[in-house]
């Protein structure tokens, strides 16, 4: 019984030094806040520093193919929603909600089968979210400011 109890504290105390030291889990894939937030704050700089990989997080949830670029101005990913995302309107009002979710501070204008819009800041250093259907079976995210 002793070397049992001695056994599940050891494991539990391992299992929670993995958890605090940021061990890995079973599900290590980026997540849509912090892949929002990352893309987010490269706007007021440019969006340079970004690297393709920074975009997936936010497709990733709903689509594996993302495609994603930067620009100085703008960065941008396009994929196709998975089956399981439901059609490219569900899919599309799943990613807004993230981004509603994630970004509290912004500001949603536009809210349509078609097309959400955000935006952040005001007028003089303002980024824009937009995420549209991208022809008829994939979506577009486009993060632009500065």
């Amino acid at each position: 019984m002793r070397t049992y109890r001695l056994s599940a504290i050891a494991l539990t105390a391992a299992s929670l030094v993995a958890l605090l030291s940021g061990g890995a889990s079973a599900d290590d894939s980026p997540r849509p806040c912090d892949a929002l937030k990352r893309i987010v704050a490269a706007a007021p700089d440019g969006f340079v520093s970004l690297t393709p990989d920074d975009g997936k997080g936010v497709a990733q949830p709903y689509g594996d193919d993302a495609q994603c670029s930067a620009a100085h101005r703008s960065f941008q990913c396009t994929w196709t929603p998975r089956q399981a995302a439901g059609s490219n309107a569900d899919a599309l009002e799943a990613v807004g909600a993230d981004i509603a979710s994630c970004l509290p501070e912004a500001t949603h204008d536009q809210n349509s089968p078609g097309r959400q819009h955000f935006y952040l800041g005001g007028k003089d250093r303002r980024t824009e979210i937009t995420l549209t259907t991208d022809g008829s079976n994939r979506l577009r995210v486009v993060v632009a400011g500065g």
